[in-house]
């Protein structure tokens, strides 16, 4: 069977979006393929800062031949009827139909749809134009004279506007290539805004420029490969860490691993080499966090540490070429050096300079005795600061002081039921916010929260609300760590909860794929939190606390307008949990039957996904599964036809042994499964239901629903009833696939 490689080579991808949008064209392409009758043995994509690479394996020739019955209208239907029914199949004449007859329904036309199968070449060439014209890049950018507007024309090239093609960056070659693995290949020359594919690639833009011309996967991994390019992006990370230990080790030094320096600084380069630069041992005097921070923000770079431990770091630094300097990369070296060197002495002015900053208290006391504040602390001051000069949060929300408060009365909410010390999380609250006043932050946007801690030590706060004020701010991502205790944990599900709530209020929600206030980050940040920490949180009433002082800013018109609020706020906490479970493994069909719309303690609904995926993968639970289908899709089919079916059971009109059995289980398992259920142990809930899997097979092979006897027939209806009641309890099995 042949195999299909695709290549998008464009200028420099950000390498924060390399990954993403990799998987991204794997999914489109091979979605596009099946979807037109395709079939393939495997799918892998690879990255590179300037290419995006399918290789698709074993991949049918051609697609299926189809063939279709479609029912349409009795014979003696009016003729619009008919009419319809050929322009929906497609046919000229009725006499292209054929007649069906129905003992019960008479005749009626069919329609016979065949539709054969399509080369794989063409289907090919057919979906990729639609797929890079309309790729999701979170942001994109249009180039050259087709962007030019409607009407003018430039050098033989009309102006498409914004009709022309939009990439991530200029996109400059496209490769095509599909065949047999063994035999000759073929080019699938598809066009798309004057480019048009072939099997022509290019190497390292500088150390292999020229063309490279392609026949299959492996021959092409081998020429770039040879033209100094490292397709496999997990291999450009290995070689990065493995050799920036080693160049490290050699010098006496351990290197400090961070892994998402490595995804980001292996989306940089195409071949990597690693290289060591230093600076001057006398800004060591900086704090270590102020250093690495620094040095990975504006350069990329590793830092080191001596090999004797402990938690100082060297005047050494690890960086990554993308070159093999002729030099041995000395000039390399000397320039990130050279920048390095003034990024940190600059922090250590703005150090320097922060430490002996005391604002003049008298100008700040009014300011300061609305947070109760010790004057005595360059922290208060700074945070009594940041409310005098009314340092504005959001033209809608007020001022960073406002927030500061609001922020401060929900932590303190939420104190309790973290169970953290309610006068550490106040003080931690209270000063969250102020190292945004300091030189250093201001310098450097990166240090917030850093910085705050590293004040709060120096000035003798507790080590909990230090950390909580570097805490606060986390977690910035998906792999990010979780705050260090309860404390922090507090003060951030508070600075993430009011966040939501406030945007929320003033209608300034995520859409598509543009966020600018990161609420995404931050709700998948409060998931995260109350799973991992295991807190239970009832969110429907912490979200209606934190929309209070909200009000002050953003009066609601009514009641009902800001239960609309608080409703669609649930309903998207409820969608980053989807997102959180889906990525641990849960299956997106036991997350519904779980998840109600009123679902507000996510870690709840958590335990129940757990306890269900535990028990629809055994054999009980399997066969329950079938049993209760079968049951609910009975139900519907009586319920669409308006009957109305019974909430209780009679016991006078149970005739046969297997209802009786059946009906007795229920009554224990739904008993059992209720109790189990309000002492959340949804484990035992689910064994109690699994005992109703025998009486279920039985009554289905033993008993007729539909008995000709009318109080018998609803009797059992309302069995079936009662056994999608019982289910009910723990999850919806209606939703569950299977």
């Amino acid at each position: 069977m042949p195999d299909l490689l695709l290549e998008l080579r464009s200028e420099e991808i950000p390498a924060r979006m390399q990954r993403k949008a990799a998987g991204d064209l794997k999914k489109l392409v091979t979605d596009a393929l099946v979807e037109a009758g395709l079939t393939y043995e495997g799918a892998r994509e690879y990255w590179t800062p300037r290419r995006l690479t399918l290789d698709i394996r074993g991949l049918t020739a051609r697609s299926a031949d189809q063939r279709e019955e479609r029912k349409g209208p009795r014979t003696d239907a009016p003729e619009g009827a008919i009419a319809g029914f050929l322009r929906g199949a497609g046919l000229s004449s009725i006499s292209e139909a054929q007649v069906v007859n129905d003992p019960k329904k008479g005749d009626f036309y069919v329609a016979v749809i065949s539709k054969p199968g399509r080369p794989a070449e063409e289907i090919i060439a057919e979906v990729m134009p639609g797929i890079i014209r309309n790729f999701p890049w979170p942001k994109s950018m249009r180039w050259g004279a087709a962007s030019m507007p409607k009407g003018a024309r430039f050098a033989g090239v009309e102006g498409k506007g914004p009709e022309s093609l939009r990439w991530v960056r200029p996109l400059q070659s496209i490769v095509c290539v599909f065949g047999p693995e063994h035999d000759e290949t073929q080019v699938i020359p598809f066009e798309i805004d004057g480019l048009t594919a072939s099997n022509i690639t290019y190497g390292h833009r500088f150390h292999a420029p020229d063309a490279i011309t392609v026949r299959r996967f492996d021959d092409y991994v081998t020429s770039l490969e040879k033209a100094k390019v490292m397709l496999d992006a997990d291999r450009r990370k290995d070689v990065i860490l493995h050799d920036a230990r080693d160049l490290a080790f050699a010098n006496g030094l351990d290197l400090v691993e961070d892994e998402g320096l490595l995804e980001e600084v292996s989306g940089l380069v195409e071949w990597p080499h690693v290289l060591m630069g230093e600076f001057e041992e006398d800004y060591l005097e900086i704090p270590s966090e102020i250093i690495r921070l620094t040095i990975k923000t504006n350069q990329k770079c590793f830092v080191t540490r001596p090999q004797t431990g402990g938690e100082g770091l060297s005047n050494r630094f690890i960086l990554i070429s993308n070159i093999e300097a002729k030099d041995g990369g000395k000039e390399i070296m000397h320039g990130n050096g050279k920048v390095v060197r003034a990024r940190l002495s600059d922090a250590k002015h703005f150090w320097t300079r922060d430490q002996g900053d005391m604002p003049d208290l008298d100008t700040l006391k009014e300011s300061a005795a609305k947070f109760d504040l010790d004057l005595k602390k360059p922290l208060d001051q700074r945070m009594a600061k940041l409310d005098a000069l009314n340092v504005t949060f959001h033209a809608k929300l007020g001022t960073q002081g406002e927030r500061v408060r609001r922020i401060r009365d929900l932590a303190a909410h939420l104190a309790p039921i973290v169970g953290a010390d309610p006068a550490l999380v106040d003080r931690a609250a209270v000063l969250a916010k102020a190292d945004l006043r300091t030189e250093a932050v201001g310098e450097f946007p990166e240090l917030q929260g850093l910085m705050g801690r590293k004040y709060a030590m120096l000035q003798g706060e507790d080590a909990s609300v230090a950390a909580a004020i570097e805490d606060h701010w986390k977690p910035n991502g998906p792999s990010d760590r979780l705050p260090e205790d309860k404390v922090g944990l507090t003060v951030a599900l508070a600075d993430k909860l009011d966040t939501l709530v406030g945007f929320w209020a003033i209608d300034e929600k995520p859409t598509g794929s543009k966020d600018p206030f990161a609420l995404r980050r931050a709700a998948l940040g409060v998931v995260r939190m109350l799973l991992e920490r295991k807190i239970r949180l009832p969110l429907n009433t912490v979200l209606r606390t934190a929309i209070l002082p909200i009000e002050d800013i953003k009066p609601f018109v009514t009641d009902v307008s800001k239960d609309v609020v608080i409703t669609d706020l649930l309903s998207f906490f409820h969608d980053r949990l989807k997102v959180y479970l889906r990525d641990q493994g849960a299956r997106h069909d036991l997350i519904d039957a779980v998840l109600t719309p009123d679902a507000d303690d996510l870690l709840l609904v958590a335990r129940r996904v757990e306890a269900l995926t535990a028990f629809i993968t055994s054999e009980d639970g399997k066969n329950l599964l079938a049993g209760t289908k079968r049951a609910v899709q009975l139900l519907a089919a009586e319920e669409k036809k308006g009957t109305v079916v019974a909430d209780g059971v009679s016991d006078e009109l149970l005739r046969l042994d297997a209802e009786k059995a059946l009906w007795a289980a229920i009554v224990v398992a739904s008993k059992e499964a209720s109790e189990a259920v309000a002492r959340e142990d949804f484990r035992s809930a689910m064994e109690a239901l699994s005992k109703l899997r025998a009486p279920v097979d039985t009554f289905f092979e033993d008993v007729l629903v539909n008995d000709e006897d009318t109080a018998i027939r609803a009797n059992r209806l309302a069995l079936l009833k009662a056994i999608r009641e019982a289910t009910a309890t723990v999850a919806d099995f209606s939703k569950i696939s299977g």
